[in-house]
Formats: structure tokens, C-alpha cells, sequence
């Protein structure tokens, strides 16, 4: 998955004096074929992380990493700068004291814009943006960043639970040996006690997001494949053992689907993972605003 195809057309552009030298209409044509490239880069990712199971994972885990960006924007990350953890512009790095290396590329992702249409209803368009991974940039000028904040199992499964928008209890014990499960009368979810704590959040965060899945349209795929898929991201940004998950099957799950349905489908997991992760990130700020003593309580 590399962008050698469309290296001189996206790294390559004319200084900004040359830029200004263009006619409007040759400087429109040449971004319009800048936004083409990135969107079919876009298509043939999909594609491909849709036909393999270890992209389709590695996928996932590009997703943890960057839940503030779109499904989209985080495939192109993905083909273009696979071991990414942590992009920016070139004005955030250099703001900061940092300085793009000499040699590297940019990574492009696309930034939506809202402008009037000619009928004068609003609409959203994109441009290229250019950003940088931290691995691209001289950070010996820049100030350290804090530390993450470490966080123990209790409180994650309490951030987890927090203002979910169903019951849930803990039950001895569960139909088949299920691990958790959902009350189709009352929406009420029951866990079983007595589980590990990855089990416990894995289990539970996937039946949250199926409570979600409707909120965020009906899947063309299996809505049990996208709600394992959500607990899986939530695992992996909060680091909860993930040894449970297993997505051997899904280039089944897109048979027949073009890139726009593949993508729609990744934005579902996308959108459903930051709805509770949002809803986790508010319960855990407070926490780590909380005075040592009453964290340990």
C-alpha cells in the first residue's frame, strides 16, 4: 500500500509564487486533480483492506489510533504512512518548536468545507490537506508532552458504563455461557460475574454499540461483525487485551461491495467507536482531575 502513483502529483507542487502565477481556471484544475487522486486513493485502499483480513485488522487498529478523523482520512493514513501514530499540519509542528525532516512526505487526507451551491443550498466539499506524522518531525525543540494518563480496569469499566443509554447488571449466570447479553423486550444488557476484565469490556462494549448501530442506520453487513469491530478499536485505544478477537472472515463480510460501501461501513465503526469512546474520554477527564486519595477508593 505505498502512494507511488500519485507522488508527483501531491509532493511535488509549485512553490507558493509559482502557484500564484497559474490561471484560475489552470489552478482549479490542478487542485480538482489533486482531490481525484486522493479520493481514488481512498477507493483502492478500501479495497484492499476490505479483501485481507490482516489489512482489514491493521485497519482497525489505524482507527484506534485516530478517532478524530474520519473513516476515510484514516485509510489514507493508512497507505500512505502505515506506522502513523500521532499526524499534524505543518503550522501545529512548528508552532510547537518542531520542523518537518528534510526528505519526508507529507500525507495527504482530505478537510471538508462548507460553500453555496449555485441553486444556493449548502453544501460540503474537500480539499487536500498535507499533514505530518511525529516520525517526520525534529521534536528536539519542542516541549515534552504529557504523559498519558494511566487508568486501572475499574475506572475504564466504569467510563465504559457511563450514561449508557440502557440497564445494565451483573447476573451469576447466562443462557449458553453467554458472556453478556441483551433483553430484546426491555434493551436491558446483563453480564455475566466473575469473567476477567478483558472479557467483561469486550463483551459489554460490543452490546453497546449494538444498542447504537440503529442511531447510525442499518448495516449492509452483519450488525454482530460491526459491533465486535467497535469493541475491538475501544480495546485498543484503551489497551485491554484484544488475544479474543478474531477477523479471519471478514473479506467475506464485503463480497460484492464497491468502495463507497465499503467505506460507509467503516465510517459505522468509526462513528459508533468515537460516540462511546467521547462518552468514556468526559468520565476519565474527571477522573483524572480527582484528588490521588479518592482514585484509590
Amino acid at each position: 500500500m505505498t502512494m507511488s502513483n500519485y507522488d508527483d502529483l501531491l509532493n511535488n507542487s509549485p512553490a507558493e509564487g509559482q502557484m500564484n502565477q497559474l490561471s484560475k481556471e489552470d489552478y482549479a484544475a490542478k487542485k480538482q486533480a489533486e482531490r481525484e487522486a486522493i479520493f481514488e486513493l481512498s477507493d483502492s485502499t478500501a479495497l484492499e483492506v476490505a479483501g485481507s483480513s490482516g489489512l482489514f485488522q491493521q485497519y482497525l487498529n489505524m482507527q484506534s489510533k485516530f478517532d478524530r478523523y474520519s473513516a476515510v482520512n484514516t485509510l489514507l493514513i493508512m497507505a500512505q504512512e502505515p506506522e502513523a501514530t500521532r499526524v499534524a499540519d505543518f503550522d501545529h509542528w512548528k508552532n510547537r518548536g518542531g520542523s518537518v525532516m528534510t526528505g519526508e512526505t507529507a500525507i495527504a487526507i482530505l478537510e471538508p468545507h462548507e460553500y453555496t451551491k449555485e441553486d444556493g443550498t449548502p453544501g460540503v466539499g474537500y480539499n487536500v490537506k498535507k499533514v505530518f506524522d511525529i516520525s517526520q518531525i525534529d521534536t528536539r525543540k519542542m516541549a515534552k508532552s504529557k504523559p498519558a494518563p494511566i487508568y486501572t480496569d475499574r475506572q475504564l469499566l466504569s467510563a465504559l458504563v457511563y450514561k449508557a443509554p440502557m440497564k445494565i447488571i451483573g447476573v451469576d449466570e447466562l443462557p449458553y455461557d453467554l458472556c453478556a447479553m441483551t433483553d430484546p423486550q426491555t434493551g436491558e444488557i446483563s453480564v455475566r460475574k466473575g469473567m476477567d476484565f478483558p472479557r467483561t469490556f469486550s463483551s459489554l462494549a460490543q452490546l453497546i454499540a449494538a444498542a447504537e448501530l440503529p442511531a447510525h442506520q442499518e448495516s449492509r453487513i452483519e450488525p454482530g461483525f460491526i459491533d465486535s469491530c467497535v469493541s475491538y478499536v475501544l480495546c485498543k485505544k484503551y489497551g485491554v487485551d484484544t488475544e479474543i478477537f478474531r477477523y479471519d472472515d471478514a473479506p467475506n463480510m464485503f463480497i460484492g461491495m464497491d468502495a463507497k460501501g465499503i467505506k460507509g461501513e467503516l465510517s459505522k465503526i468509526r462513528d459508533i467507536a468515537a460516540d462511546i469512546s467521547g462518552r468514556m474520554a468526559r468520565q476519565l477527564d474527571a477522573v483524572s482531575k480527582q484528588p490521588k486519595n479518592q482514585d484509590a477508593r
